[in-house]
């Protein structure tokens, strides 16, 4: 039973956005996922599903060439739950010295050979830090369900006036994860692509991914079904943008979808300097605009009540 787990390697030419230089938010996420996954892989000794991603922070851009550190953690257990803290720090590969470039918390859920939750050891902290990371993930817990259900109670239909982006597409067998459906890293890959294409669109320039919470994976994809993302703006601030999005799913035969994964994102554009600039400010028009506007102050607020997590002292060096 092993419950930490680093990966290292180069960020690579087919990790950057367009710009060429910096590497895209979503193959962050991918890193992320991969990482937490193979750290409850190892702690259960079985195949596990991503139930929940969320305090993703970018704290600062991560370059082409970079050498990139991530490491996952297990903080805190349930009975088939475990939750997982995940770093990224990179750094110029001939210096070595790491900087934080994301952190965040996720949780997975161990899986038996049915498919079926399974139980998981209990995890004890070994020490002073690991205690606190612990302790703040279980203060989560309530709050966090609360922000799920605060997200899920939300409607969004025609009504909403302000931008809105949607991509649809087949899940492909190379979106596969070891269990035969679409792995979370995958998803959240593609929930910043149409995070920000809503976001570009709306500021009319290039747009970066500085915060995601609230990615819940309610269902699975299964590889041929065709899959739906919908990205809509519901708030802005003076330098950002808040998109939430929501995820479909159905098998091509079938005529109802179901609800796969759903998440709000902050986007800002960035000046020459690599400062936040000014964006279109939404101008609300509909009784849905007005509700889904206070629907992201609300999810602002309640962020902003829940303990805070010590990601600092979660790297391992």
């Amino acid at each position: 039973m092993n419950d930490i787990m680093k990966l290292r390697f180069l960020a690579a030419p087919t990790d950057v956005s367009e710009d060429g230089v910096t590497v895209q938010a979503g193959r962050v996420l991918e890193w992320i996922d991969k990482a937490g996954y193979a750290c409850a892989v190892g702690y259960s000794g079985g195949y596990c599903v991503t139930a929940y991603v969320g305090n993703v922070h970018f704290t600062r851009p991560i370059e082409n060439g970079d050498l990139i550190e991530v490491t996952a953690r297990v903080v805190h257990t349930g009975r088939s739950s475990m939750q997982v803290v995940v770093t990224v720090d990179a750094a110029d590969v001939r210096e070595r010295i790491f900087r934080p470039a994301m952190d965040c918390i996720l949780v997975f859920v161990a899986m038996d050979e049915e498919r079926r939750p399974k139980t998981v050891p209990h995890f004890e902290p070994a020490d002073d830090e690991t205690a606190q990371l612990a302790q703040g993930a279980a203060d989560r817990i309530g709050g966090r369900a609360e922000i799920r259900d605060a997200m899920r109670a939300q409607e969004y239909t025609d009504v909403g006036t302000l931008q809105r982006e949607t991509f649809r597409f087949l899940a492909a067998p190379s979106d596969v994860n070891w269990g035969g459906n679409a792995h979370g890293g995958i998803v959240m890959r593609w929930i910043d692509e149409v995070a920000r294409a809503c976001a570009m669109a709306w500021c009319g320039k290039d747009a970066v991914a500085v915060y995601s919470g609230g990615i819940h994976f309610l269902a699975p994809i299964h590889i041929g079904d065709i899959v739906e993302l919908a990205a809509r703006l519901i708030h802005t601030g003076p330098h950002s943008m808040h998109i939430a999005v929501r995820v479909m799913a159905k098998d091509p035969r079938e005529s109802v979808w179901r609800e796969t994964t759903q998440c709000m994102s902050v986007f800002v554009s960035r000046d020459a300097t690599g400062r936040a600039s000014a964006v279109p400010q939404a101008v609300l028009r509909s009784q849905e605009d007005f509700r889904l506007d206070a629907h992201a102050l609300d999810l602002i607020e309640r962020r902003a009540g829940l303990p805070p997590m010590r990601f600092a002292e979660a790297r391992v060096y």
